[in-house]
């Protein structure tokens, strides 16, 4: 492995909490497999593309979340239509329908998910840009394909943090995709991702870090109780706001302070 990789720290044994007072074994199961059954009738509409509404695609996203028992808190102004580059901070598996609830967008994904069962076929069908991690050549053609996809007028969405983190910490963000939106000349759309337990604590028992399997997150989130998860969309980045890719991933980082956007609560799902 290439020692430019981005890395986190965070890893199951020492960030990751149990999921405390757990479901029962059955629903857990009914959760799984609901997700399971969504994710394939995905792959089964993939050959209709583009022709799926918009809205469409966004209620499948927020389908998959809810059925494995998250419920779904959002906040802040609709994402920009047009080419728009989503950046968000990465923690879970989830993340990825909960960016796509905020709007259908083409991912920017490790190439390793290529080989996973399913979700690997179902991210090849649906147009997501692979990046080559152990090749630092191969990153400008990453850019490039971005920058190509922006200017056609889609969104694609990236989490320059480069790895998943637990939610109590989180990395610094990468800059090469937000070069991507420098030269298509598109607004960077930040959403802020957050999980919470049912009495508000945060909560990291969503995470996928380290060593963790994809059925080892993925029970650990169907078999929790009352989790929520967090999504705030930020105020969008206008083109030209900021001279180069540096200020822009540091404008749309978590906790930046270019002033956010009128917050629009929109009721737990």
């Amino acid at each position: 492995m290439s020692v430019w990789l981005p890395s986190a720290p965070c890893t199951p044994g020492s960030c990751v909490e149990p999921s405390g007072s757990g479901t029962a074994v059955p629903r857990a199961v009914l959760r799984l497999t609901a997700v399971v059954v969504l994710v394939l009738a995905g792959v089964a509409l993939l050959p209709l593309g583009g022709r799926l509404p918009a809205e469409v695609v966004r209620r499948w996203c927020r389908w998959i979340v809810r059925a494995a028992g998250v419920r779904v808190r959002v906040t802040g102004a609709a994402a920009p239509t047009g080419g728009t580059l989503l950046v968000a901070n990465h923690i879970s598996w989830l993340d990825i329908p909960l960016l796509g609830a905020v709007r259908p967008a083409r991912m920017v994904a490790k190439a390793e998910i290529r080989q996973w069962p399913v979700a690997g076929t179902l991210a090849a069908r649906g147009g997501v840009l692979f990046l080559d991690r152990d090749r630092l050549r191969a990153l400008p053609d990453t850019v490039d394909r971005i920058a190509r996809a922006l200017r056609a007028g889609q969104a694609v969405g990236v989490f320059p943090e480069g790895s998943t983190w637990c939610g109590r910490a989180q990395g610094t963000f990468r800059r090469a995709a937000f070069q991507a939106a420098l030269d298509a000349g598109v607004p960077v759309q930040p959403v802020h991702l957050r999980y919470r337990s049912d009495g508000g604590a945060a909560s990291t028992a969503p995470a996928f870090v380290g060593e963790d399997t994809l059925f080892a997150s993925l029970w650990r989130v169907v078999s929790a109780r009352g989790l929520v998860a967090e999504v705030e969309i930020r105020e969008a980045i206008p083109y030209g706001s900021h001279p180069d890719r540096r200020s822009l991933a540091r404008a749309a980082q978590p906790g930046a302070t270019h002033p956010p956007g009128r917050a629009h609560p929109t009721p737990v799902a």
